[in-house]
């Protein structure tokens, strides 16, 4: 089962969460970087995500709606920074209207994403720093720590579905 942790660090404006998988660090990778696999776990479970754009590369973009149960879309956009594969990407993330271009409402996040694998399993820490303590205290009000946290839930059942295809 996935340990998820999270922390809310107010001094050093972070958001940090962390999963264990019983993968390597090369198939908790692939989560990310195809955007099929992305969609069926990037947003929580009631608000699934749909991803047009998805350029897993340093200067690419992602553009990408989520879906809510009353039929509502919430856009969202990211700018990739660094990618090191497997073992560390970060990217800019921010809202986006219908067309996919950010909005300007709330100031950008940043996100550093970093896998470390030992004994097969492979540990996944994302840290999102905000640029204000307002900008966390809103996103957090905004349900983002929630959300993130029944996102990563669902990781679990794409990896195990490697295992249910080996048999």
């Amino acid at each position: 089962m996935t340990v998820i942790t999270s922390h809310k660090d107010l001094e050093n404006l972070t958001l940090t969460f962390s999963a264990d998988f019983p993968a390597t660090a090369e198939r908790v990778w692939q989560v990310w970087e195809d955007p099929r696999q992305l969609e069926r776990w990037w947003g929580p479970p009631t608000w699934p995500a749909t991803f047009v754009r998805h350029e897993f590369r340093p200067g690419g973009r992602s553009s990408y709606y989520m879906t809510g149960p009353d039929g509502d879309k919430a856009g969202g956009w990211w700018e990739i920074v660094d990618v090191d594969a497997p073992n560390t990407f970060s990217f800019d993330d921010g809202f986006a209207d219908e067309n996919g271009e950010p909005t300007g409402d709330i100031a950008p996040t940043r996100t550093v994403v970093t896998l470390s694998e030992a004994d097969g399993v492979t540990r996944m820490t994302s840290v999102t720093q905000f640029i204000s303590l307002e900008q966390l205290e809103q996103m957090v009000q905004m349900g983002m720590e929630e959300g993130l946290k029944l996102a990563m839930g669902q990781i679990d059942g794409l990896l195990a579905e490697d295992s249910r295809q080996k048999v």
